[in-house]
């Protein structure tokens, strides 16, 4: 008899686990997934695009319900996981049903973070996470409406781009002094910030949030300077936490995330955790590519590749501002004893630092021209010594090839 797979989450890395799973042991399991949003997954990274009608709705679409019934995958939309007994191997749905598995591997992502402002609640204020949020703004952004972004990361980033090729009047607001803490140091982040502006969205910096005013619609924002910000759309773009509901109240154990070992097994043997969901050694990936790799050692498990663990990953960041692009990997701030190299031309918006530690390649932040992306990822996962061409590589691939060419 073959073994019964449960997936709950039907996102992009829940998708990605299918895939391969389908690809690596063909027939060999019975697989069901479940997917809380009434739409087969979707690519959510396009999400600004979409609202901005740059692609469409079946553009972002992951795989149609043919293909699932191809791969012999039984697929149910618009229902979640509500509860998990882990002793009877069994998951209750939000319609009351009881699916029962062998196996069954979370791939719940994340949930959007709401700000506990005073005027949360008015109609208006709205986050960026799904498909249904966008039908929210698209119900209110229309040319020349004022808006309002809170969250100055990815997310935020991305909103407030997609809005404004709308039309919007958009003001992208931030607590910190710089975008993109996280994965820019300072000199990067006004190069993105300058790219912003470019766009003619307005950036506010150092700028707290003190409640959203309005009668049953939202009518703007005050600020605890005492400022205000006039907006009939407020888009709450501040982060997000990972899902645990459906594990919660079981043997499961659970961190900031769903706890996994490098197996991507979770504290009950049958039971797996993958995506923005999973926390794995503290670490809890708000990326898709962590998730992808980590859907890819588990799909190579159940395959019987048992040589396949899950060690981590270095964590990337790749978007596009107004034709700009923007990259980062590993640690760009630098550890104590850490050296690095930058090239920088803001005329051309173009400006690279690479960040070196015992001769390794441990960081890299690119603002304009971001070609080589994925080889600076690939050469900071290597960890190899890299002295004698620490100051080629800040300018590319193509030059550093030729002059190791020339010096073999």
């Amino acid at each position: 008899m073959r073994k019964r797979i449960v997936v709950v989450g039907n996102g992009m890395v829940g998708v990605r686990f299918l895939e391969r799973l389908s690809a690596l042991a063909p027939g060999r399991f019975d697989v069901t997934a479940i997917g809380s949003e009434p739409v087969e997954g979707y690519n959510r990274v396009l999400l600004s695009a979409l609202l901005a009608g740059d692609v469409s709705a079946e553009d972002v679409k992951l795989r149609d319900r043919a293909w699932y019934e191809a791969q012999g995958i039984d697929l149910h939309t618009g229902v979640s996981a509500k509860a998990i007994d882990t002793a009877g191997n069994r998951v209750e749905l939000s319609d009351g049903r009881m699916v029962t598995y062998d196996h069954l591997v979370l791939a719940t992502g994340s949930s959007a973070i709401r700000l506990p402002l005073p005027g949360a609640d008015l109609d208006g204020v709205v986050t960026f996470r799904d498909v249904a949020d966008l039908e929210s703004i698209r119900a209110v952004a229309q040319v020349g409406t004022p808006v309002a972004v809170i969250g100055g990361g990815l997310l935020g980033i991305e909103a407030a781009y997609g809005l404004a090729r709308l039309g919007c009047d958009v003001t992208l607001i931030h607590v910190m002094p710089r975008l993109m803490e996280r994965q820019l140091d300072a000199r990067a982040a006004l190069f993105l910030r300058d790219a912003i502006i470019r766009k003619r969205i307005t950036v506010r910096l150092n700028t707290h949030s003190a409640h959203i005013y309005g009668d049953r619609h939202v009518e703007g924002i005050a600020f605890k300077d005492g400022t205000r910000l006039a907006a009939k759309l407020v888009v709450m773009a501040v982060g997000v936490r990972p899902q645990t509901a459906p594990a919660q109240c079981s043997a499961i154990a659970i961190g900031r995330g769903i706890q996994i070992d490098d197996t991507i097994t979770t504290s009950v043997a049958n039971v797996h955790a993958i995506g923005e969901c999973a926390e794995h050694r503290g670490q809890v990936y708000g990326l898709v590519e962590p998730g992808y790799e980590q859907a890819d050692v588990l799909a190579r498990r159940f395959a019987g590749d048992l040589s396949a663990f899950y060690n981590g990953s270095v964590l990337a960041t790749n978007l596009k501002v107004s034709g700009v692009g923007v990259f980062s990997a590993g640690d760009v701030e630098g550890a104590p004893g850490s050296e690095s190299v930058t090239f920088e031309d803001r005329r051309k918006c173009h400006y690279r630092r690479l960040v070196f530690q015992n001769g390794r390649m441990t960081g890299a932040i690119l603002v304009g021209e971001t070609g080589d992306a994925l080889w600076y990822r690939d050469l900071i996962r290597g960890g190899q010594d890299m002295s004698d061409r620490r100051q080629a590589l800040v300018f590319g691939r193509a030059y550093t090839e030729r002059l190791n060419k020339e010096a073999a």
